[in-house]
């Protein structure tokens, strides 16, 4: 899988390339964090494509699974639906590390069940690195912190992608960090009535994103139209910016929502685009929900 390259970013890190000038990307999925918060659903073709979104070469693509084979031995729709699943994922490209779900008795005598799969991540990422410019993880663990910082002293780039639970030391240690809910399609929509045929960002469409500005009885929340090589790019205004704005009146904030708490990168909302009121306006922001608090 190749895409062309239209310009290298250097931003401090190695400029590896091959033949075509193509920068070289890994893909680093701790599958089991994603799927207990909340990226159960997540599309494993749009997480690959995001991590190449400036034309790079996606070198390495691994995830580590958890298998739970007792069960297996007694579920038969669970064993489908597990090996059903990896090798979906290895059709997209990925290679399946599986972890087998050991089970053992605490002190009180319950059974209790592990199979963790940080050390062969960090292990894998930290050996594979020599080959690649930029690392993508997907994981909210905390405990990958060190690995990172190891990475970014050989001079890789390195970026998160989380759903929940994505630990503070994580997001600020990453050199960028962007929530799975905000990358158009990684997540899908969990209310049916999302699920049309409106491409994201376009009137009507449900999208997700951010509240980036706010005044005393209206704000303006901002989403991800596109993804592109200029995330950090983050003014709508700006031609080459891959974001748009809408406006929102806080009468039509969930109830959950204070308002005072806004502007905020914490909460990340759920909405629906809707026309301009007037001729010469933003769009509007409606239906709107909160769908996580990080």
């Amino acid at each position: 899988m190749s895409y062309p390259c239209r310009h290298v970013i250097n931003n401090g890190s190695r400029t590896m390339r091959n033949a075509k000038g193509q920068s070289k990307v890994g893909v680093f999925i701790d599958g089991e964090n994603i799927r207990r918060n909340g990226g159960y659903r997540m599309q494993y073709d749009v997480l690959r494509d995001f991590a190449c979104r400036d034309g790079a070469l996606p070198q390495r693509l691994n995830t580590y699974l958890a298998y739970d084979q007792r069960r297996a031995e007694n579920d038969v729709q669970y064993m489908r639906r597990e090996l059903n699943f990896q090798m979906s994922v290895r059709d997209n490209g990925y290679k399946v590390t599986q972890k087998i779900v050991r089970w053992y008795q605490d002190e009180a005598g319950e059974w209790r069940s592990k199979a963790n799969a940080d050390l062969d991540l960090a292990v894998d990422m930290l050996l594979q690195s020599e080959n690649l410019d930029r690392v993508l993880l997907a994981t909210g663990d905390g405990d990958f912190v060190r690995v990172i910082s190891a990475l970014q002293s050989r001079g890789i780039r390195v970026e998160v992608v989380a759903c929940e639970n994505v630990s503070r030391d994580l997001r600020r240690e990453a050199d960028l960090f962007l929530s799975g809910y905000l990358i158009p399609g990684l997540v899908p929509f969990s209310d049916a009535s999302a699920s049309t045929d409106t491409v994201w960002g376009e009137v009507g469409s449900r999208v997700r994103g951010i509240c980036h500005f706010h005044k005393s009885g209206y704000g303006f929340m901002r989403y991800l139209s596109t993804v592109s090589d200029n995330l950090w790019q983050t003014d709508s205004r700006d031609p080459e910016s891959p974001y748009e704005t809408v406006f929102f009146n806080d009468s039509d904030l969930p109830s959950e929502v204070e308002a005072q708490a806004l502007p905020s990168r914490e909460h990340v909302f759920e909405f629906t685009i809707a026309e301009p009121r007037s001729e010469g306006e933003a769009h509007q922001a409606t239906d709107i929900s909160l769908i996580h608090r990080l």
